[in-house]
Parts: structure tokens; sequence; C-alpha cells
């Protein structure tokens, strides 16, 4: 049907007694579409099927890579529908929730990190990062904590506020950690025992809670006493590692001076036992002779004694140490005796002399 104007003017001209007047407008619009009625025009009926079409269409919804789709009917979970194209039953009757599962959701506790324009830098917050060590010490605990979802359903409708639950529990399980630890371990070389105690105990916690989050790792940012006494604790760092140093030289001296002390003392050992197997040996050896020159005595002492008289003889005149005089017999009664007067200065001289005293006597 072709509208125009001047058709739209002759209508207006027909209207009945009472209908709307003024130019056209919406009393005429609704004046036409009754007329269109009384002619059973179909217009109402395919705006009716379009809109009825695009409410039908509205229950199609697309499930990204990284998410995952949980249908709500009436409110109440439906089922759980992966990565893709999907349809539900449009509204009212069924809604989509698409949370992102494999997004890595971080806390930070202790701290807050640069936020915008307004907070550039770190700042500290005491009221979650002063904890209590199992020594009675405060120390400033400052980290981060980073998980992701699990299950989709339990993380939508088992926990309310999800980010401030899984922070809460990570600050209740660090204190429950650090409470176990002295402060020299916590400061030291404990961290990565402590970040790994602490994340699977606040892991545990979670999984109690039915949150659906699956916490992939906690890590510690910064360990530190309070700053009313770090300077304290700095003291206390320098004396134990100048403890450590001089523990190390004493050890190095010792492992030094101790290997040699044990070769000396085996080099000594062994020459004891040498000297001692040597003079029991000679003993032995003498004691053996000995025994056989008794013997030998015993069945010829004349003999004996004879060859003994000649044997050191021999060695004495074998010996060119010595010096020999040799005097006949025969000649023994005639004989002056003898003093080697050429030799007495040569031994005098050879002689050390006494210590003088201060007036110069000896």
């Amino acid at each position: 049907m072709n509208w125009d104007w001047d058709k739209l003017q002759q209508n207006k001209r027909q209207r009945p007694p009472g209908a709307p007047s003024g130019g056209p407008g919406l009393g005429d619009f609704g004046f036409e579409v009754r007329r269109l009625r009384q002619f059973n025009f179909p217009a109402g009926k395919i705006i009716l099927l379009v809109a009825v079409v695009l409410w039908g269409l509205s229950g199609l919804y697309i499930v990204n890579a990284d998410e995952q789709g949980v249908v709500l009917r009436f409110g109440k979970f439906a089922r759980l529908t992966e990565s893709g194209l999907h349809y539900h039953l449009p509204f009212p009757f069924e809604s989509v929730e698409t949370p992102k599962v494999t997004t890595i959701h971080r806390v930070e506790i202790g701290f807050r990190g640069p936020g915008g324009a307004s907070a550039q830098q770190t700042r500290a917050v005491g009221q979650e990062s002063l904890m209590l060590t199992g020594d009675e010490n405060i120390v400033d605990v400052q980290f981060i904590v980073q998980y992701k979802i699990k299950d989709a359903r339990e993380f939508l409708f088992n926990v309310r506020h999800q980010h401030e639950t899984v922070k809460a529990a990570a600050e209740a399980s660090m204190r429950e950690v650090v409470g176990y630890n002295l402060i020299d371990t916590v400061l030291t070389t404990g961290k990565s025992a402590i970040q790994d105690d602490c994340r699977e105990l606040l892991q545990g916690v979670l999984d109690r809670y039915k949150a659906g989050v699956d916490v992939v790792a906690v890590q510690l940012q910064d360990v530190h006493p309070p700053r009313e006494v770090i300077d304290a604790f700095k003291d206390v760092a320098s004396a134990r590692e100048d403890k450590s140093r001089l523990i190390n030289e004493a050890d190095a001296y010792r492992n030094d001076l101790m290997p040699r002390a044990r070769g000396q003392a085996a080099v000594l050992l062994n020459q004891a036992e040498a000297y001692k197997e040597t003079r029991i040996r000679r003993a032995q050896g003498d004691s053996a002779r000995y025994q056989a020159l008794i013997r030998e005595y015993e069945k010829a002492r004349d003999v004996t004694r004879t060859r003994l008289y000649l044997e050191t003889m021999e060695n004495i005149f074998s010996n060119p140490e010595l010096e020999k005089i040799v005097i006949d017999p025969k000649a023994a009664g005639g004989v002056v005796p003898y003093l080697p007067l050429d030799r007495l200065p040569r031994a005098q001289a050879a002689t050390p002399q006494a210590p003088q005293t201060a007036g110069g006597k000896q």
C-alpha cells in the first residue's frame, strides 16, 4: 500500500466525530492502525513474528576459548558448556555466565602496587603484613597469590566475593606458616619452604570451602623486620656474618693444620716402631751371639779366648781412625812412656775457653 500526504489528509477528513484532532502525529498513526485492522492488514502479525524471532535468537551465545559457560535456569544452575556457539532458552527462562577459567588472577597482601595515576609507587599495608613468628618476633611479610578458576560452577555459586575470600584465606594461611618458623628462618633460608607450605595450606582451605579456585603460586615479595627495629636487625645480621666468617677461617686453619699434624705423628710413630724393631732385633742378635759364644767357650776355653783376642785385635788394627803404637814385648822393660808433645798445643787450642767474669777473671 502506498502512503502519501493527500491520502492521509483525506482519511483525516473522513474521521468520525470525537477522534483526536491536530496535524499528522501519534493520534493519526493510531487511527490509521485501527483502519488497517478493519481491512485485516497483516502488519501486526509480521511485527509480532519478528519480535518472537528476535526473542528466540537472543538465546544464542558464544563461549570463548579461555571461558566456560554456566547456564542458569530461573537463576539455578542447569549445565556447563565449553567453548563454541551454544543456545539457551531466552530470557527470562535461562541466562548464561562466562567466567574466564584460564586467566591468572593476582592478589596482593601486605602492599598495594601501582594502580593508576594516583598510585605510582608501592604502598605498604601494615595491617596485613605484620606477623608474629614462632619465637615471638614481629616480621613484615609482603607476598602475592596467583590463582585461577578450577570449577566455574563452584566459583560462581559456593562463595561470594571470591577475590576477597582468597585474600583473607591467604593472609590467614601465611600467618599460620610464619607462626611455625623462627625469625632467622623467615628472613634467611626458609623462604622457599614457607612459600610451598603456604600454598598447600591455602589450597586446602579453599578446597574445604569448595571455592572452585586453583592456587597457582604464592610468592614472597619482601620480608624484613619492622622499620622501627631494622637497624638493630642489621647489626645482628652483621654480627652473624662475622661469626660465620671467623668460623670458616678457623675451619680452614684446622683443615690445613690437622692433616700436617697427623702426617707428622704418623712419621714419628713409624720411626719409633722402626727403632723399636731395630733395637729388639739387635738385642736378640747380641743375645744369640753371646749364647753361641758361651757354648763354644764351654767346649774349648783356650781356643775361644785366643779367637776372641785375635778378632778384637783385628777390629782395632783395621780401624783407620785409631792411632796405633806397636811396642815389641821384648823391649817393654826399657820403653820410656810416650807422650805426644807435638799434638798437645793443637788439642789445647781446640778446647773451648771458659767464659770470663765481669772482673776479667776466669
